[in-house]
Formats: structure tokens, sequence, C-alpha cells
């Protein structure tokens, strides 16, 4: 398909109910982007569009016009079984993208499978100094490195990281509350430390609290960790 042919599928697919319910979760989109297509069709049609030979010209041409062909492009790069050629796509495409949407459903599965490059790639997301770019590293980290692959020194690259922007303090919260569900005793420390600034900080525990795989007693501790708004975070 050309881009003006993905362009009409996209509108065909379009629910304009689901638009308008979509356009209020991502209000750093402007709401007149969003065609508003459902993410089950969407997936549909970028495993469509993969088999197709002229679909590389199509990931090219950034920046896309419309929030749902960023959707599209996502998803698409998520299915690549390539890794050089899916790693070369993401970098490509990482600094159009514009929404936390976007950004977090952004998931290469080849990517399970190189993570030694991966961490190299991860490291260079963070410290970009992009939002939506430093968020998917932070995302990338906590999805491909807290299991098998698990290093003290990840959550300690993750602490390290400094930002004013909401979807990067909130990702960073996201990490933390996970990392403490599935590797506590390591983690631990740097909410003891206060290693994060105090928004952070409180809302990981929040999270973490919230988790059905932190216990109870782990809970009651994470409580007692706070930060009360007459302390202060360095």
């Amino acid at each position: 398909m050309t881009t003006d042919e993905i362009r009409s599928e996209l509108f065909r697919l379009q629910d304009k109910e689901y638009r308008d319910f979509q356009s209020k979760l991502i209000p750093t989109v402007d709401p007149e982007s969003v065609i508003g297509v459902r993410t089950p069709a969407l997936r549909r049609l970028a495993k469509q569009l993969s088999g197709e030979a002229d679909i590389a010209a199509y990931l090219e041409l950034l920046p896309h016009m419309y929030f749902d062909e960023n959707q599209l492009h996502a998803f698409i790069l998520s299915g690549m079984k390539d890794f050089a050629g899916c790693l070369a796509a993401v970098e490509r495409f990482l600094p159009y993208v514009d929404n936390w949407a976007t950004c977090d459903q952004m998931s290469p599965k080849v990517f399970k499978k190189h993570r030694t490059e991966l961490l190299e790639a991860v490291r260079r997301w963070i410290a970009s100094g992009q939002t939506y770019t430093v968020r998917f590293g932070i995302g990338m980290l906590m999805e491909h490195f807290l299991d098998e692959d698990f290093d003290p020194g990840y959550p300690e690259l993750a602490a390290e990281i400094r930002s004013e922007e909401y979807y990067v303090r909130m990702m960073l919260a996201w990490y933390f509350a996970t990392a403490l569900a599935k590797q506590y005793d390591s983690v631990l420390p740097c909410i003891e430390q206060r290693r994060l600034d105090a928004w952070t900080h409180n809302k990981a525990i929040q999270k973490a609290i919230e988790s059905c795989r932190i216990t109870p007693e782990q809970k009651e501790y994470l409580r007692g960790l706070k930060v009360r708004k007459c302390q202060q975070i360095k």
C-alpha cells in the first residue's frame, strides 16, 4: 500500500466515539490528528502491512500526519524479526514519538533475543534528553532487564535519571514499583537512600503498595519510607 492508501484504510476503520474518548487520554496530541482506530484493528493492519515489500519506504516517511499512523508505525516495528533493521528503524522513529501511548505500545519482540546489544541502546536512549526517547529506554529496561538478566547496576542506572517531564517521572515510578515487585532486596536500597526526586520516590512507593506482588509486610515498610512535604530529596 502507498501512504495515501494506508491513510484511507485508517479512515475506513475509524470509530468516532473511540476517537473522542482516546483524545482525552493523550493530552500532548492534537485532537485533530486522531483518527480513532481501535488497537486490535491497528494490530491487524500492521501485521498485514509487515509482509508487503514496500513497507520500508513507508517507515521512512516521517513525520506522520496522524496519531494513528504513529500507532501503526509502532506496531509494525514491534513485529519486525531482524534485530539490526528493527533497532535502526526504532532509532529513526523515536524522535517523532510525541505521546505516551505510542511510546509504550512499541515493544519489538526481537529485542528479547538481543539483550546485550539492546542494553547499549537503552543507555543511549535514557541519556538522550528527549522525553519519549528517555521514557522508551526506561520501558525497555523494565521489560527486558528485571528477570533473568537482572543486574543491581540497572536500577542504579535508572536512579541517575533526572527530568522535570511528567511522562519520564511517571515511567521511572512505574519502573521502580515493578522492580520492587520482582527484585525487592536489590532495589530497596535505591528507595531507602532516596535516590529519586521526591515526587517520583513517593509515586514509586504508591504504585508498589498497589501491587499484589508486594507482601503486606513490605508494603508497611515502604509506607514508612514516603517523603513528607517538609523533607527534601536531592
